[in-house]
């Protein structure tokens, strides 16, 4: 009877500790700033942060993130000194150095416009008579920069999205092109109340692009973890989860 007690406190013993290494497995994330989708000051840390926090909670994984500008956030997880960073586009060279995940959200680009003006278009020919803001250096997609570039639609790029919202509001351009859930963000933060109402956009993308979380190939591991990963993200998505979260994240800004 002694013995089979002892051997019983063993098996628990054991079963407690695989259950409690499996509970407390942790991945450090790095990100940077890109409210709504992430940010150090806001709820869950973003709404990104917030699926992936949830996707790897659904696998018994806790997130640790660290935020950090840019390009170092980047390189912290190239290097493996972070296990990863969230969210980035595909580039060939950086599935040489990262294990990417299944798409996490898309970034839709569109134009915004003030209610007051009549606004539809289909192809970017559509655009040669219209006053266009844009950003400097951002891209908006093959068609939009050959057609900037030959003089086909008029552009007036400055260095901030704000300064482009502020442009639209006075009448001194007529659409602008930014992400539609940073755009609605930006607008919630710089604008009164009266003036976000003023505020539209077209649902047509110019451009939409997948963004995926990546897990360094510095360490080896992280190949079983992005497959846990790409696992809870499924279950969030089929819950639809991850729709209402962006929905959240639209309307509360």
């Amino acid at each position: 009877m002694k013995r089979l007690l002892v051997w019983i406190l063993w098996v628990y013993i054991i079963a407690a500790s695989t259950f409690c290494a499996w509970a407390e497995e942790k991945i450090r994330i790095t990100n940077g700033e890109w409210p709504p989708y992430l940010s150090e000051s806001l709820p869950h840390y973003g709404v990104v942060s917030r699926i992936v926090t949830e996707a790897f909670a659904l696998e018994g994984i806790q997130v640790e993130y660290g935020f950090f500008p840019w390009k170092r956030s980047f390189v912290l997880a190239e290097i493996g000194e972070w296990d990863g960073s969230a969210v980035w586009l595909h580039s060939p060279e950086r599935e040489a150095a990262f294990f990417l995940s299944d798409p996490v959200i898309d970034s839709n680009y569109v134009f915004f416009h003030l209610k007051s003006y009549a606004f539809d278009w289909s192809t970017v020919a559509d655009l040669q008579k219209i006053k266009i803001g844009g950003t400097l250096e951002y891209n908006y997609g093959e068609a939009f920069e050959i057609a900037e570039k030959k003089g086909l639609i008029r552009v007036e790029r400055i260095p901030k999205d704000e300064q482009n919202l502020m442009k639209l509001l006075n009448h001194r351009i007529e659409i602008f092109p930014l992400d539609i859930y940073v755009g609605y963000s930006m607008l919630r933060k710089n604008f009164q109340p009266n003036e976000v109402q003023q505020f539209t956009h077209h649902d047509r993308p110019l451009r939409s692009d997948p963004l995926y979380l990546l897990l360094t190939r510095k360490n080896p591991h992280n190949a079983q973890m992005m497959i846990k990963f790409n696992r809870g993200l499924k279950k969030l998505r089929e819950e639809g989860k991850i729709k209402q979260y962006l929905q959240e994240a639209r309307e509360d800004g």
